[in-house]
Parts: C-alpha cells; structure tokens; sequence
C-alpha cells in the first residue's frame, strides 16, 4: 500500500504557527516548509517498505517486565559518608531550606 505523500503549504505552515504561538519571519517559514516536507517524505517512505509476514510490536525487544528481585544489599557505612558532611542533622547530610 503506498500512501500519497502530503505537500506542506502555506496554510498549513500558518495553521502550525497558531498552535504554537509563533510568528515566523518568511525565511524561517520558507526553511520551516522545506524541513517538514523533508520529514513528511522520509516517513511517507516507510509505507514502501514491504512489511507482509512481519508480526506487529509495540516494542522493538521481546523482553518484559526484566527487573531484578528487590532484596537489599549492603552499603556504605553511614558514619564513614557523613565524616564528610559539613552540617548534619542526625543521620543526614543538613542543608539550607531552598522553599519557604
């Protein structure tokens, strides 16, 4: 199946700058067409490609769901970290309120 390949206007580069609160100069709108044209032909390219035989997918590895079990493992000493602490509040590091 190949899809007809949709030509970006200046209507569309016009309805695209409403959306998006912009103003373009015409430089920008003539670049802005000839990049989105080039993205529109590469995508429209895909539907030339023969996919007969290929299952779908929602992602490209068959893996689910790999997590390791949650199961705790030693760590640092908390005395040998906070030795470096220049303020601390107990068993944290203490730092400044950033929020009132």
């Amino acid at each position: 199946m190949h899809l007809q390949r949709s030509r970006v206007d200046d209507s569309l580069i016009s309805y695209l700058e409403e959306l998006s609160c912009l103003t373009l100069s015409e430089e920008e709108k003539i670049r802005m067409t000839k990049d989105l044209q080039k993205i529109i032909d590469s995508i429209a390219r895909l539907s030339e490609l023969d996919t007969e035989g290929v299952s779908e997918c929602t992602h490209p590895f068959d893996k689910a769901n790999v997590f390791r079990n949650d199961e705790v493992q030693p760590s640092f000493d908390r005395e040998l970290i906070l030795k470096n602490a220049p303020v601390r509040n107990e068993e944290f590091f203490a730092a400044p309120k950033t929020i009132d």
